[in-house]
């Protein structure tokens, strides 16, 4: 009897060109490493690890097809917030020939890195932090030029599973008081999940790994006078010892993600953390270590049971490239102070945190400006059956469950503080509580909400997004794509 055509994809990705960077981003200890508002230390007494930058460019398969460029830093985040970052961005542009939908600074989110603000206070010594960042610039060029540099033909593949090294972070103050603190909550559940890719040559060989998982990287507290990536560090090294090639860490939606315990002055923990998730990483990247090509039905043969026969045969990859960059108007805060009326306060002369808080509700209100709403912008990029959505924000989980959830089936990378610093995106929920996240944030009530339906209808319009049509792509939608 002849077997049945029968053929199982035992994962998705891409057919394109890669090309890969690394380079190190690790400032001088004169530069200014002040994070937490709980410390008045404003410089490091040495490294843990080196800070890492590394760069993956992306393109179609013709050797005329424009590159996507993707750039993950072990950064904290832009105290400058839309300044800072769109002054890098315009350096990358120019230097790349590129248009703004096809480049992605995303930062993993370190505390125990260096003060990104070329404003910064006389305490910081401002000079050097310019300088770093002057340096910062220059390394990002180089290392974005030389993955362009390095593109050639390979696959990419993927797979999706879990780590349970993320915890919900928002905890009703258990003393009574009404209010939240930020730190483990035992009895809420936590989005865990784990998203990796596997980059290879037309030899099979690995050139390169992608691990997006959604944690707060606070492992280092304020009692930490070290210079750290934290837990990606450690993770980094568990995966690049086993494959032999570079790993680009990809913060996820992570608003009220992190660690149980964190807020540590011992780096050991940050490490033990890494393994935690490089070790569930490296058992997804396993799988894909052969090339994880397709499996074929080839008949039944009898033994003590009857066994079925699978053969594996290479896979057949997608080859779109493509990429948007679209508007999202955001609501303001009604009650949102002025720039000019935070600055009186500032004029007062608060100390401690209560000078921090307010230096980062004036960095954010300068970013969105005064008005009732602000414009900002979502990145969607398409890798054959990947997705990639990256966002300026602090998002909740609730951004990444929604989105993939909505894409049924395919993978999806969702990326947080990509191209921007603009604050937190709580539920609308949360907006009744008296809670860190929800008074921190410049957007008003709903604006998570409007943000998923934003990435939504950009997903589903295909007129909008124009080279979407592999056929084993599909998207749920709340009615007909014209």
């Amino acid at each position: 009897m002849t077997a049945p055509n029968i053929r199982f994809a035992r994962s998705q990705g891409a057919s394109a060109r890669f090309g890969i960077a690394r380079w190190d981003i690790t400032p001088g200890l004169e530069v200014s490493v002040k994070n937490w508002g709980a410390t008045d230390r404003w410089f490091a007494r040495g490294v843990h690890r080196p800070l890492t930058g590394t760069a993956l460019a992306i393109a179609p398969l013709d050797p005329e097809g424009q590159p996507l460029v993707l750039l993950s830093l072990d950064l904290g985040w832009w105290r400058g917030a839309r300044a800072d970052v769109d002054w890098m961005l315009g350096a990358l542009r120019a230097a790349l020939s590129l248009p703004a939908e096809s480049i992605i600074i995303h930062i993993t989110h370190t505390h125990a890195g260096p003060f990104l603000d070329r404003e910064a206070p006389p305490e910081a010594d401002p000079e050097t932090v310019r300088s770093y960042m002057d340096r910062l610039q220059s390394l990002c060029i180089e290392g974005a030029q030389a993955a362009v540099r390095d593109l050639r033909p390979g696959s990419l593949l993927s797979a999706v599973g879990s780590c349970g090294l993320a915890a919900n972070r928002d905890l009703p103050d258990p003393t009574g008081a009404d209010r939240y603190l930020t730190g483990f909550c035992p009895h809420a559940a936590a989005d865990d999940t784990l998203v990796v890719a596997r980059i290879f040559d037309e030899a099979k060989r690995t050139r390169a790994t992608l691990v997006n998982y959604a944690c707060h990287p606070t492992t280092l507290g304020w009692e930490n006078d070290l210079l750290s990536p934290d837990f990606p560090g450690a993770m980094r090294e568990v995966v690049e010892s086993a494959t032999s090639a570079p790993c680009l860490f990809l913060q996820g939606a992570s608003g009220e993600l992190a660690p149980p315990c964190q807020y540590s002055g011992d780096p050991s923990l940050a490490d033990r953390h890494g393994r935690v998730l490089g070790y569930a990483a490296m058992a997804l990247l396993e799988n894909l270590a052969d090339g994880a090509g397709d499996l074929v039905f080839d008949g039944c043969k009898e033994s003590g049971a009857p066994l079925a026969l699978w053969t594996s045969v290479p896979g057949r990859l997608p080859e779109t490239v493509a990429a948007l960059r679209k508007p999202v108007e955001l609501e303001l805060k009604p009650d949102l102070p002025t720039v000019a009326q935070l600055q009186s306060q500032l004029e007062e002369g608060p100390t401690g945190f209560a000078h921090e808080r307010l230096i980062r509700k004036l960095r954010v209100r300068a970013s969105v400006g005064d008005g009732a709403t602000s414009r900002e912008h979502i990145w969607l990029w398409q890798i054959g059956a990947l997705f990639l959505v990256a966002v300026p924000f602090e998002a909740y989980s609730d951004l990444q469950r929604e989105i993939r959830a909505y894409a049924d089936g395919n993978p999806v990378l969702v990326l947080n503080l990509s191209n921007g610093n603009q604050g937190y995106l709580p539920p609308a929920q949360l907006y009744e509580k008296n809670i860190y996240t929800v008074w921190q944030t410049p957007f008003a009530k709903g604006s998570l909400e409007a943000l998923i339906s934003a990435v939504r209808h950009h997903v589903a319009d295909r007129r909008s997004f124009a080279l979407l049509r592999h056929p084993s792509i599909t998207f749920k939608s709340s009615g007909p794509v014209r």
